[in-house]
């Protein structure tokens, strides 16, 4: 498993999203991929899930040190109270000692950022989170906090796949040693049907979900978290790091981006660059 290192944050660039796993097959899911190789496990406190997402972990017999589990603080949360109160009730649901990393799920139009950013300073300084970050920050504001921070945030988790053309935000991480998570990392599924994708995938004898995948892991400091319900999925799309594409392939892939590639832009999103 490839590892991205940024700013002391050791992060495992294939994750497993959990977003709208519920229940019991939340459960198996978060447990098969752990107990198949799986060492990046994302939730978050909106996704209603933690309490399952906990269990599973639980339940892998993997040693919790050997695993980097993140969860998030949703945008009604952001002031300094709801931010240490989201915290500690991710920390209850979960059952599995303190986060590797916390973020804000979305940026908040009404509460400062200097306030949220300080909040999350202190939890982390409790023992509530080893690392902190930010989720959906376009890049102007992804500036704006980490020059709050001193430095301290190690990732931005943005929706991004060959869709979508993510540069500004992708280099104002880079700029300063941060990680870029991909979310909805093959576009809901949309990019599989792709005549590129299936072209370079049988060209290769992969699958185009497994392209995809490799399309972002490549790049410099970006993970991956795709989701799905399906154990028989898991190891297909873990199954990534034996491969390379080339040069050609990255760049025709990275020609697929277009104008109206964003599928998540709900009513409180930020201005995105």
């Amino acid at each position: 498993m490839h590892i991205i290192h940024a700013n002391g944050a050791d992060i495992p660039a294939l994750g497993l999203g959990t977003w709208q796993l519920t229940g019991s097959t939340c459960t198996e899911i978060v447990r098969e991929a752990i107990r198949i190789g799986y060492r990046h496990i994302d939730t978050a406190a909106a996704y209603g899930n933690e309490a399952e997402v906990g269990k599973g972990i639980r339940d892998s017999g993997v040693a919790r040190d050997e695993l980097f589990v993140t969860t998030k603080i949703w945008h009604d949360s952001l002031d300094a109270e709801g931010v240490v109160n989201s915290i500690e009730q991710s920390l209850e649901r979960l059952d599995c000692g303190p986060v590797d990393l916390l973020l804000i799920h979305w940026p908040s139009a009404i509460v400062p950022l200097e306030e949220t950013l300080a909040a999350m300073q202190h939890v982390q300084e409790s023992g509530c989170t080893r690392h902190i970050g930010v989720s959906n920050f376009p890049s102007d504001l992804l500036e704006r906090a980490v020059a709050l921070t001193d430095g301290g945030l190690v990732a931005n988790q943005i929706e991004y796949h060959p869709y979508i053309d993510q540069t500004k935000p992708l280099e104002a991480a880079r700029a300063h040693g941060m990680a870029t998570t991909a979310y909805s990392p093959i576009g809901r599924g949309t990019v599989l049907s792709d005549p590129a994708i299936v072209e370079i995938a049988e060209a290769l004898g992969r699958t185009p979900s497994q392209v995809t995948l490799r399309w972002l892991v490549q790049q410099d400091r970006v993970a991956a978290i795709p989701r799905t319900s399906k154990v028989e999925r898991l190891k297909e799309n873990l199954d990534i790091f034996d491969f390379e594409l080339s040069h050609e392939q990255m760049d025709r892939i990275f020609a697929l981006a277009r104008p109206d590639g964003r599928m998540v832009n709900v009513s409180w999103a930020p201005a995105w660059d």
